[in-house]
């Protein structure tokens, strides 16, 4: 059995070989990976083609386990043909290959059905592990798309918690949130007090109905809170902040 240099084969004495069909409309690259993937025997390009139509009717006729797919092609292109191979009645796993690796590209092939995204930079021993891997259902990304994800997801996970602050400071006076600003600032209640031309008794009841309204316990929350809203810096009447 005939492998690259470094690779090692998942494919039992009885199992068939996963299905493989390559679309890209540069017939370069089709030849190069088909090349590629040839010594791999548990691996067999069952077909071609050149343009996310022609990778359809080619799905259709050879019921794929694996498409790798070039995203910018003539006619629907890489992404609708995701989505259409993704969302068809015996679906294989698609995985763009592509030469771009930017963010818009990535996360679009990603909601479209992508189970991986590679880069055409990919060793070959690496290309056919990725193939055998997303086979058997685990997802593939090259190491600059996986930084890419980690960051698309930290960043949603603090706008949707921005967004949650955002809508429970809503519901504060003004007055009641200059109070918590200062508060997320560091300001102690006399200093509040001092800021507002409040009593220290008055700051201490507003900040009560803060916590009643925003369910927190303590002034630590609260700061939390503004902080999440990106209000911390907000420059509050009577201050000059």
């Amino acid at each position: 059995m005939s492998y690259p240099s470094g690779s090692v084969s998942t494919m039992s004495q009885n199992a068939a070989p996963v299905r493989v069909i390559v679309v890209d409309d540069d017939p370069m690259v089709v030849t190069g990976i088909t090349g590629i993937l040839h010594p791999a025997e548990d691996i067999e390009v069952v077909g071609s083609a050149s343009s996310g139509e022609e990778a359809l009717d080619k799905a259709a006729l050879h019921f794929p386990d694996v498409v790798l797919t070039d995203i910018r092609m003539p006619g629907i292109g890489g992404i609708e043909a995701i989505e259409r191979l993704a969302n068809s009645v015996r679906p294989p796993q698609v995985v763009a290959l592509t030469s771009f690796d930017t963010d818009d590209y990535l996360f679009r092939a990603l909601e479209a059905g992508a189970a991986g995204y590679l880069l055409k930079d990919i060793a070959p021993v690496a290309l056919a592990e990725a193939i055998r891997k997303v086979h058997v259902g685990e997802p593939i990304l090259s190491p600059r798309s996986m930084r890419q994800l980690i960051t698309k997801v930290t960043t949603d996970q603090d706008q949707r918690r921005q967004h949650e602050a955002e809508e429970m400071l809503a519901d504060l006076t003004e007055r009641e949130l200059e109070i918590a600003i200062l508060v997320a600032q560091g300001l102690s209640n006399q200093e509040i007090a001092d800021a507002t031309f409040m009593s220290p008794a008055t700051v201490k009841t507003h900040l009560n109905r803060i916590n009643i309204k925003l369910d927190t316990s303590n002034r630590v929350h609260i700061a939390v809170a503004v902080e999440r809203a990106r209000m911390g810096n907000v420059g509050v009447a009577g201050q000059g902040l």
